[in-house]
């Protein structure tokens, strides 16, 4: 099978990627095997590319915003049928026996492993995962469209909920890109108000066009005190104007799976008055099935820009850049 492989990490614009044959993985027997259609392109590729997250493996294949087929079912995997489509996200296993999976946080799992980083992801034309890892997708979304629903999409869900967002909350969005553009449609449909901070006038006509109800820059201040925020962009200096644009009891989640140092803040003008900041640390299946549900019941409706697979390390570059309106999606078999 054809797959974009890492085997060693560095500037994207060196082109880490490289298009490798490799054998067609064999399920294990709670694993299914899954003929790749399409896959969402993430920051979080980007990080295990150039190096921001350590390298687990000497050869990995990214990839994990996974939408495909169902090719072979392994002895023991019943759940799924040949041919039902199907998502394969960032979880990929836990331990399930730590007291973090008992008390039903599995995304603090430490033996917790992940795809696209310590199993081989997909930027291929297969895929193997375990069966209980694997998620059902809507059906009526289309295979590009949904793919960016697998991390983006989740990772934003959990951070929605992270944030405390309620129906009618007053939302802050920092950074519009693949997830926020995504999360604000669920704010929305929750009778949110949402206000986004982005930079760059392509983001700002997308968040106008996607439904937000102000668009500006992280330097100015939004409309309202803002009940709850979400840091999407990895900048780790929008933390100071975030938190000091909450109102009181306000909470700031902070999404991404890497942070750029956040300067000192200031604890009168940031902090008081009950204003919390949150991390977001990958996802429960709980949070991913919850979302796919909403995902097809509001139903969502995601930008992408097709690529190739020959063409991940352009598509990546282009995310590193701010070059993308919404996600970047790689087709392979479709």
């Amino acid at each position: 099978m054809r797959a974009m492989v890492i085997e060693a990490q560095g500037p994207i614009e060196s082109q880490p990627l490289h298009l490798l044959e490799l054998d067609k993985p064999r399920p294990a027997a709670n694993e299914i095997l899954v003929r790749v259609l399409a896959c969402g392109v993430c920051r979080t590729d980007l990080h295990v590319s150039e190096g921001d997250l350590p390298p687990h493996r000497e050869r990995i294949v990214p990839g994990h915003e996974v939408v495909g087929e169902v090719a072979q079912c392994g002895a023991q995997a019943r759940r799924f049928q040949l041919g039902q489509r199907v998502g394969v996200a960032w979880l990929r296993e836990t331990c399930g026996v730590c007291k973090y999976c008992r008390r039903g946080d599995e995304n603090l799992c430490p033996n917790a492993r992940f795809t696209g980083y310590d199993h081989d992801g997909g930027y291929a034309e297969y895929t193997v995962v375990r069966e209980d890892y694997a998620y059902a997708m809507p059906e009526n979304l289309t295979v590009q469209d949904s793919a960016p629903l697998l991390c983006a999409g989740i990772i934003g869900y959990r951070a929605l909920k992270r944030a405390g967002v309620r129906p009618h909350s007053t939302v802050g969005l920092y950074g519009f890109g693949g997830s926020a553009h995504i999360a604000l449609q669920v704010a929305r449909y929750w009778g949110c108000q949402v206000y986004v901070m982005t930079r760059g006038g392509r983001h700002r006509a997308h968040a106008h066009e996607m439904g937000a109800d102000w668009v500006g820059t992280a330097a100015e201040r939004p409309p309202a005190p803002l009940d709850c925020a979400i840091l999407f962009a990895p900048a780790g200096d929008l933390v100071a104007p975030a938190m000091e644009a909450l109102d009181r009891g306000g909470i700031l989640a902070v999404a991404g799976i890497y942070l750029s140092p956040i300067p000192s803040l200031d604890y009168q003008r940031d902090l008081f008055y009950e204003k919390e900041l949150r991390s977001v640390t990958a996802n429960t299946r709980r949070d991913g099935e919850e979302f796919l549900e909403l995902a097809g019941k509001i139903p969502i409706r995601t930008t992408t820009e097709p690529s190739s697979l020959e063409q991940a390390n352009q598509a990546l570059a282009a995310l590193k850049h701010d070059q993308l309106k919404g996600a970047a999606v790689l087709r392979i078999a479709i």
